[in-house]
């Protein structure tokens, strides 16, 4: 548990790649590519140095955009930022793989990554179209490949330089043992949905077991209402400490031992995302007692997310 009254600036080393991982990190899964832009560069001059992106949330050329010009703006180095994206379903093919990587890297315009992330354990039938269906709407899967496969592929970009890390996403602690266990590179992270009415526990205590990180997404019940964010344990702790239920949220999810990811659009959301300071320990006892179980993405039984429009490739 991390106990530093300044979580703002908490880092988690990894166990491969170089540096360690921002606890706190923006995720940039915005349909809209104008407020892309805006909330990018809004969490840069909050204070967020670490940005999650992803192949399928169409927007890593607008994150590039906003990146560049707001290292430049600010005098923030490249080294002084984690930038994390991730390969797409239908490009879980090993012949797939890096060129799916060089595609992402040349939308967010920068010479390598901190953090590479297989998406989803789900190989789609591979291609252009990231939502393959049937005629009754059914996804398309692709059976001729395995996640050790794509995994394999995975650890030849940390071989080759380009990417620094890797890890997979949305995949459950049972899919994650046997990857586990087969892999030359091991995961240095794993990206799931986490909260306190989803706090993965099990799965948390493995990747603590073997110096994985947890990154949470979601950890504002992706603001759902009535949800977490209502929850009367959190309003509670948040007029005794005086900082708002989402502050609460986010200091509770570093101060177990997590990385999280946050989506403000707004710059006054995101500076007030970014100003959390630690609890005390009985109000994350408390927080740790919430009976409450809800997992609001699930992805992790699809591979289709729950959160992200579905759009047809043009």
């Amino acid at each position: 548990m991390i106990g530093s009254s300044d979580l703002r600036n908490a880092r988690i080393r990894l166990n491969h790649g170089v540096g360690q991982m921002p606890a706190l990190g923006f995720g940039t899964l915005i349909p809209d590519p104008a407020v892309t832009i805006s909330a990018s560069r809004g969490a840069l001059e909050a204070g967020f140095r670490h940005f999650d992106c992803a192949e399928r949330y169409r927007n890593e050329r607008e994150v590039g955009e906003a990146l560049q010009a707001g290292l430049a703006a600010e005098g923030i180095a490249r080294e002084d930022i984690f930038v994390t994206t991730k390969l797409w379903n239908s490009n879980h093919r090993p012949e797939r793989v890096e060129g799916a990587f060089e595609a992402s890297l040349e939308r967010l315009r920068l010479n390598y990554l901190d953090l590479y992330l297989i998406h989803t354990p789900f190989a789609f039938q591979p291609g252009d179209e990231q939502d393959p269906r049937d005629e009754n709407g059914n996804v398309l899967y692709d059976h001729g490949v395995t996640l050790l496969d794509t995994w394999r592929a995975m650890e030849s970009l940390v071989d080759h330089g380009k990417c620094r890390a890797i890890g997979l996403s949305d995949i459950t602690l049972d899919g994650l043992l046997p990857i586990y266990a087969s892999a030359r590179i091991k995961p240095a992270v794993i990206q799931v949905e986490a909260h306190p009415y989803l706090p993965e526990t099990e799965l948390l205590e493995f990747c603590k077991e073997k110096a994985v990180v947890l990154l949470a997404f979601a950890p504002l019940g992706h603001g759902m209402r009535p949800g977490l964010l209502e929850d009367p344990v959190i309003s509670a702790i948040a007029a005794r400490v005086g900082k708002t239920a989402a502050q609460v949220l986010l200091a509770w999810a570093v101060q177990r031992g997590t990385a999280l990811l946050t989506t403000p659009k707004s710059a006054a959301r995101a500076r007030e995302n970014f100003d959390i300071s630690a609890l005390p320990e009985d109000a994350i006892d408390q927080i740790n007692r919430i009976q409450t179980r809800q997992r609001l993405n699930d992805v992790v039984n699809t591979g289709s997310p729950g959160f992200i429009p579905r759009v047809k490739s043009t």
